[in-house]
């Protein structure tokens, strides 16, 4: 496999690399920043491909040619390297002509009887079918070959007079089945479900040496589980060092800054940078300008911006990638319908100063959760009353638990997304705001995993938190460890308010707030 670093702009050939000038114009990085192959191949068809589409009139830029050049990689007995190609890349770069030139090779020079292309919506296969019949009307060589270009609805295609065919595919469950294909092309990728994979896929596995290509840009959630299984599988490689034995994964994205990132990181990308643009756009410079690429941000929002230009996607996961800390039958097992806070007086009035809340919130503030914790049978009741849409709703639901509860605290994370509600909260509640310091976060993680396992912990298993942890996963912090989303689109907000308010029953307090301090 060649390895990532190996392969980044930095080790490009001179004439591999886009002409350099500080006041020209800027170019995107033509090598992607993720990138898997199955292993060393001693030749490559990407090259024939290259010069087929130069014929015909299309002519590539390096990073298209680096992407037929891999995916087309071959062994030693002439089979593919990568039986599988996936090319992950913004929208508006030119992954077009990528697909333009392997349909070309693959009718005219790799001797392929049947090629299948599929995209999400046929209108973006019909404006594909159109450029590649102008290329071939517009070489000689190849029109000559060409007996039919079917144009009747649900018989699309081209027809060549040896009889080998590329047949655009309107993509359900029942599309393609009975075909025998040697390469199915699957185009807008980040929309691709199991259905069409179920039906589409198998055409080539009658096929001694067949290529599925998939293409796309960044994932948008559960309509990309295809994507999210193909990306895994490189990174899985990646940080193992054991190639995929049949992927070519190539992705073109920025690793943006976290929630946690420190002041000054620069493990991750910011997203209003010149150089993120660049790293995840090859087509700057060719087809992309890098200041109307960049006003886009202000069109759509920093969310939208990311996933779209940037190439920041959200992937979910399979079922069996789920409870990756805590079990889903340990957590089960812990839930008890009559437990609650052994915190009210035989009346039913609360008990002031035994219970604890906490607050939190995802990065993209899309929601936010109230947690309470309290003691019960020698252990500890978690619960969470509130999770909500947004967070304008925080402090004034906070007011109305506070006065009924008069919790002993409320624990906020100063250096989380909630932790801009606190000053909010120290107004109205007239008491400090308990903020957790960093080797109190990884402690208080600590303990609400030792309280599962020893099961001492009991809950009424509401699905917000079963979820929460059911998307959870473990990030480093010094020597021990916290809370960390799996992936974009998981909130676990749930799970870390009952963490943070789990470990405030015993955290100190400082006295109420002093309302002069609100005035400097």
């Amino acid at each position: 496999m060649t390895s990532l670093a190996s392969e980044t702009s930095a080790e490009l050939k001179p004439e591999a690399r886009p002409p350099a000038a500080t006041d020209g114009p800027l170019y995107g990085s033509q090598r992607p920043r993720l990138l898997t192959l199955p292993g060393v191949s001693l030749s490559s068809a990407g090259q024939e491909a290259v010069d087929l589409a130069e014929r015909a009139g299309l002519t590539l830029d390096s990073w298209q040619r680096f992407v037929l050049d891999k995916g087309m990689s071959e062994r030693a007995d002439g089979n593919w390297a990568a039986p599988e190609v996936c090319v992950n890349v913004p929208r508006q770069n030119g992954k077009g002509a990528v697909i333009e030139a392997r349909v070309l090779w693959g009718l005219f020079i790799g001797g392929e009887k049947q090629i299948l292309l599929s995209a999400h919506e046929f209108k973006t296969t019909h404006n594909t079918m159109k450029r590649i019949e102008r290329l071939i009307e517009g070489c000689p060589d190849l029109r000559k070959r060409v007996k039919q270009f079917h144009k009747t609805v649900g018989r699309e295609g081209i027809e060549l007079h040896d009889g080998r065919e590329l047949k655009y595919i309107a993509r359900s469950r029942g599309s393609g089945r009975g075909f025998t294909a040697d390469c199915v092309i699957f185009d807008e990728c980040m929309i691709l479900g199991d259905d069409a994979m179920s039906a589409l896929a198998p055409t080539a596995d009658a096929v001694d040496n067949s290529q599925l290509w998939y293409l796309g840009s960044a994932g948008i959630g559960h309509l990309s589980q295809q994507m999210a299984r193909l990306r895994k599988r490189c990174l899985t490689s990646l940080e193992s060092g054991v190639p995929d034995p049949v992927l070519a994964y190539m992705e073109w994205s920025i690793n943006q800054h976290r929630a946690e990132c420190v002041q000054g990181c620069t493990e991750h990308d910011d997203i209003d940078s010149v150089e993120s643009l660049l790293r995840a756009n090859p087509g700057v410079g060719y087809r992309l300008q890098v200041e109307k690429s960049m006003q886009r941000r202000l069109t759509m929002g920093d969310h939208l911006y990311a996933r779209e230009r940037l190439g920041v996607g959200e992937y979910p996961s399979d079922e069996a990638d789920t409870w990756q800390v805590i079990g889903e039958d340990a957590w089960r097992s812990l839930a008890a319908a009559d437990a609650h806070p052994e915190a009210r007086h035989p009346d039913g009035s609360p008990i002031p100063g035994v219970v604890s809340f906490a607050i939190d919130m995802p990065p993209e503030r899309s929601h936010a959760a109230i947690a309470v914790a309290g003691p019960w049978r020698g252990g500890t009741h978690v619960e969470v009353p509130e999770h909500r849409p947004g967070s304008s709703w925080v402090v004034e639901r906070a007011k109305e638990l506070h006065e009924r509860w008069k919790p002993r605290c409320w624990v906020v994370d100063a250096g989380g997304p909630a932790g801009s509600l606190i000053p909010d909260l120290e107004d109205a509640l007239g008491i400090k705001v308990v903020s957790p310091k960093t080797r109190e976060i990884a402690q208080s993680c600590g303990q609400f995993y030792d309280a599962v396992i020893d099961q001492s912990l009991s809950h009424h298993d509401p699905a917000p938190l079963a979820t929460a942890l059911a998307g959870a996963q473990k990030r480093p912090l010094g020597e021990a460890w916290a809370w960390s989303r799996r992936g974009e689109g998981v909130d676990i907000s749930p799970l870390v308010a009952v963490t943070f308010a789990k470990w405030g029953l015993l955290a100190e307090v400082e006295d109420d707030v002093d309302p002069l301090d609100n005035i400097f």
